[in-house]
């Protein structure tokens, strides 16, 4: 799996974070360097179904949940053979296969199996094997297909040690698992599935793989006002706002989507600007494609500036825009090719119903980088009013339909 950010974004991830688990001093498990830590999840022939808890037969303060945040730098850890951690899949679904990324999986492998189960009480066991034990990346594991509702996983020691420790997993939808691989591919290519869903309706920003804010009040998940399900999240930015100690004042969403080159993906997700927002003769930013570079303005943009709303890529080229109303939600698809060949890449947008802009050819990577996604407001510091800014129902698919 290819490193996303450079050393100063991954420190400046992290930051925004906290500064790791206490535990890995107390529990003689290791954890990963920082150079693992600046990724993010990317599976292999593997469209995953989103579980709605995880449980396990134990842990040493690294936990369950850590295997759903989308993050390689945390994990679940539990000392023994016959280990296991479980996934409820809300109801019966039909599955095909497991993606499992192992903590330390470029060191020792794994011993495993997989079981199914719809009542929680009788497993069936589908899949028994050992990880790769060349990489951190998450590999693919099919069996045939099964329809269940909890998915567990019992680990039975390492070729090291007793530990069982998995970064993240995630259950593939039956038809979608391709063989065991070192999962390094984004997920895109033909086939249709939800890639990732970052709607808030966990009640929290747990979807999303980190934060950039200066008090957890800037970036505030809440029931009221929402343009589908039960939470938004509310974005505040006051002047003096930098979490991270470089230009403009912001507070800011990350989710490391990875795109690279070749990819394809769409993206529906609503924005509305609260009724005092601040009208100002330069640029706020609210959802951007950032570069996995760290000099620069992003391959691809939606800000403010003055009374309009604009879309902008290849960091110069504006391609739409439209004025800026308030109080009201602003719904967008938009459909992105990833490349920093204009002649392959291009930008598609729907915005509020209607294909506001065609189909555009455009640079949308800068060569030799990969993109990943920053969503809440970030805007020239010289600003002096308070800007709120409100964000809902965001969702990644391969196709159309898939975020319709």
């Amino acid at each position: 799996m290819k490193k996303t950010l450079l050393l100063v974004e991954a420190l400046i991830a992290l930051a925004g974070i906290g500064c790791g688990n206490a535990d890995d001093l107390v529990s003689g498990e290791p954890s990963e360097t920082l150079g693992v830590a600046s990724d993010a999840l990317t599976t292999q022939n593997c469209v995953a179904l989103l579980p709605t808890s995880v449980i396990a037969s134990g842990h040493d303060g690294n936990v369950p949940n850590n295997t759903r945040d989308d993050r390689l730098d945390t994990r679940w850890s539990n000392l023994g053979k016959g280990s296991w951690i479980d996934y409820d899949l809300g109801s019966d679904k039909a599955i095909s296969g497991l993606a499992i990324a192992w903590h330390e999986g470029n060191k020792r492998a794994s011993n495993f199996t997989v079981s199914v189960s719809s009542d929680g009480i009788n497993y069936t066991s589908v899949y028994s094997g050992k990880s790769s034990g060349t990489t951190t990346a998450a590999e693919t594991y099919s069996f045939a297909q099964r329809t269940t509702r909890r998915v567990r996983v019992y680990v039975n020691g390492n070729t090291l040690n007793d530990w069982a420790s998995i970064a993240e997993t995630r259950v593939c939808a039956a038809g979608t698992s391709g063989g065991t691989g070192t999962g390094t591919g984004s997920g895109s290519g033909s086939g249709t599935g939800v890639v990732w869903r970052g709607d808030f309706e966990t009640g929290d920003r747990s979807q999303w793989s980190s934060t950039q804010m200066v008090s957890s009040d800037r970036l505030q998940v809440l029931p009221s006002p929402v343009r589908q399900g039960s939470y938004a999240i509310k974005v505040t930015v006051r002047q003096g706002d930098n979490p991270i100690s470089a230009s403009g004042n912001r507070n800011e969403l990350v989710k490391m989507t990875n795109e690279k080159e070749g990819d394809e993906y769409y993206y529906r997700w609503s924005t509305m600007f609260a009724s005092d927002y601040p009208s100002a003769k330069t640029w706020q930013l609210f959802t951007q494609w950032h570069h996995s570079g760290n000099n620069g303005s992003p391959p691809v943009e939606f800000y403010v500036n003055g009374e309009t709303i604009y879309l902008r890529v290849n960091g110069t080229t504006v391609v739409w825009s439209t004025p800026l109303v308030r109080g009201q939600w602003q719904d967008f698809i938009f459909h992105v090719k990833w490349s920093s060949n204009p002649g392959v890449g291009f930008v598609e947008l729907y915005h509020n119903g209607q294909l506001s802009l065609p189909k555009r050819s455009a640079a949308t990577l800068y060569s030799g980088q990969t993109n990943y996604l920053k969503v809440g407001l970030y805007r020239n510091s010289t600003i002096v009013p308070v800007g709120v800014v409100y964000h809902d129902g965001w969702i990644q698919g391969r196709s159309l339909q898939d975020v319709q």
